[in-house]
């Protein structure tokens, strides 16, 4: 949910009305995901998508990699600015819900260029070699940190990572939080702000996006 959602309703609508419209397939996703899982909130939502197809499409990338799948809504967003040439890879462990992803990837004019695996992703970061054009991170709060210690290998200059929930409904504002992922959120836009091989802005969409770009 995002903080115009939640504080502001109709800030919230405001600004998707004055979005790009957003593709069937996705509106149809949107939907069955609403019907169909248990924290139906945890989707990319409709702004945020749009943010992703807008960067990818500028940026046209070879080789994305997402972390934490979900329903695939962010992936279609992802896929859409891929090169002709390009793939997404796109991570996730939930294997009861793999179905509803595979249903619209298969769907989708995008089948031929994701690659879903269901697989923990320290463990793919360890054994890949391949650079990414463009990273997304949205998946277990938790192991945020190392992820953003493994992706960094993964990348070269001018790769695009972005990391979502990084404002955790205003918890990252708490000086001695008690939840682990607080914890970890917190530690992780440390790192990257402290980091000088990175230029980062944190972008206060829906929960907040860390947008970051590797020198």
């Amino acid at each position: 949910m995002s903080f115009f959602e939640e504080k502001n309703p109709e800030m919230d609508r405001y600004l998707e009305t004055h979005a790009s419209s957003e593709p069937e397939i996705l509106k149809k996703l949107r939907r069955e995901t609403y019907q169909k899982t248990t924290q139906p909130h945890m989707i990319s939502g409709y702004q945020q998508g749009r943010l992703l197809t807008i960067i990818s499409q500028m940026i046209q990338p070879k080789k994305v990699l997402e972390i934490g799948t979900f329903t695939g809504y962010a992936t279609l967003c992802l896929a859409a600015g891929l090169a002709k040439d390009g793939k997404i890879t796109t991570l996730d462990v939930n294997e009861d819900l793999a179905y509803l992803p595979k249903k619209y990837f298969e769907e989708s004019e995008y089948t031929g260029q994701i690659d879903f695996k269901l697989q923990d992703a320290k463990e793919f970061l360890r054994e890949t070699d391949q650079i990414f054009d463009l990273i997304f991170i949205d998946a277990d709060k938790e192991n945020y940190a190392e992820y953003f210690r493994l992706i960094k290998p993964r990348t070269k200059t001018g790769s695009v990572v972005m990391f979502d929930n990084v404002l955790w409904y205003g918890k990252v504002l708490e000086e001695n939080p008690k939840q682990r992922s607080t914890q970890v959120i917190k530690e992780l836009n440390d790192l990257i702000a402290k980091d000088d091989d990175f230029e980062n802005l944190i972008l206060p969409l829906r929960d907040g996006v860390n947008f970051l770009r590797r020198k």
